[in-house]
């Protein structure tokens, strides 16, 4: 069992965590990546990727790092988000999945989030335009050149994390030898995923006090629109009826949880994050991804609904991949089904143990 060292926040939809949890043995550390390009041409002297890392490297007679896990958040969220008992509790400890008396694991924050280097630093809406392929490039750079990591036993990615494991697998095949993406499709971010994403965005730019990113006072408005709408992204319905079958009591928590997401994040921060998705589409060269993959969507899951029939084709395109769908009941979690361990921790140990 891990300590937790401090009261552990929740997650609201797995998008907009906040974090003031540690575990003990978590080790902080940033890699500043000098002379960082950008897919748009942009540039910054030096970008700041924080990270958080559980156990210890071992390393073979040449010096190579063996036991590397790295595992990716979702949007707005932080590597310390996966310090959440649901979580933790049933992968870290001794004899769990990834256990870190076994495994170097290593928790990114990305570009845009947590303590790595992001448009509230100060540039505001003249920070750089990453997208995906600028978040993965970093995430390569602090593993080779600042943890000395040349290969990982498993990407680990939730959400936007499992977005990135499609990109990993594309453009570094072979670099973790298994793949491990839950809460996402292989495709272009379109449809009903497009839309809320630009809606949130929107509702940001159409607030008076956003003064186009040089505000004084956060868009409140804005923010209101964007916490409202991750709330019904990220919500499981059929918990939702169970737990409160009256209009009172959905009122009552509709409240809460809104009031536990609600400006929790910078408004500038939330446009670049939301929009880094703009461009992501593995679809063309899923067969390029040959490593076995473990990939899991949940079936109430709004944001990437089971009955578009894209997994059925992008799984047979996969030769190592194994697909499967959770169904939906009062106990998932809607998109944040990703972060509850035991709906997918047998398949994690099936999926280590090849």
């Amino acid at each position: 069992m891990l300590k937790y060292l401090a009261p552990l926040a929740l997650l609201i939809g797995g998008i907009a965590p906040t974090h003031a949890q540690t575990v003990e043995g978590a080790v902080e550390g940033d890699a500043i990546l000098k002379d960082f390009t950008f897919g748009t041409g942009e540039k910054l002297p030096e970008l700041r990727l924080h990270y958080t890392t559980l156990g210890k490297p071992q390393r073979d007679e040449r010096g190579r790092v063996t036991n590397a896990v790295m595992i990716l958040h979702g949007t707005g969220g932080t590597g310390k988000q996966f310090f959440q008992p649901q979580f933790a509790d049933e992968l870290f400890g001794p004899g769990q999945p990834l256990d870190t008396s076994r495994y170097y694991i290593i928790l990114p924050d990305n570009i845009g989030h947590g303590g790595s280097s992001k448009p509230s630093d100060g540039l505001r809406m003249k920070f750089p335009r990453y997208d995906y392929d600028d978040m993965v490039a970093a995430q390569h750079r602090m593993l080779t050149e600042k943890l000395g990591v040349t290969k990982l036993k498993l990407i680990l990615g939730t959400s936007m994390g499992c977005m990135h494991a499609f990109v990993w697998g594309e453009t570094h095949p072979g670099f973790a030898e298994r793949l491990a993406p839950f809460a996402c499709l292989p495709v272009e971010i379109a449809g009903v995923n497009r839309m809320w994403r630009a809606l949130s965005i929107d509702a940001i730019k159409a607030d008076p006090l956003w003064k186009d990113g040089n505000y004084t006072d956060p868009p409140l408005a804005g923010l209101r629109t964007v916490a409202s709408l991750m709330l019904i992204a990220g919500s499981n319905p059929y918990a939702l009826q169970a737990q409160y079958p009256t209009r009172a009591a959905a009122e009552a928590y509709k409240d809460q949880a809104f009031a536990r997401t609600f400006a929790r994040g910078d408004a500038n921060d939330t446009i670049y994050q939301l929009d880094s998705s703009r461009n992501y589409n593995p679809w063309p060269n899923l067969e390029k991804i040959t490593v076995p993959m473990l990939w899991i969507n949940s079936a109430d899951d709004f944001i990437n609904q089971p009955g578009y029939g894209i997994t059925e084709k992008a799984a047979a395109r996969m030769p190592g991949a194994t697909f499967v769908l959770i169904p939906a009941s009062p106990e998932t979690k809607g998109h944040s089904t990703h972060s509850w361990a035991k709906f997918w921790k047998g398949d994690l140990v099936k999926l280590m143990a090849e």
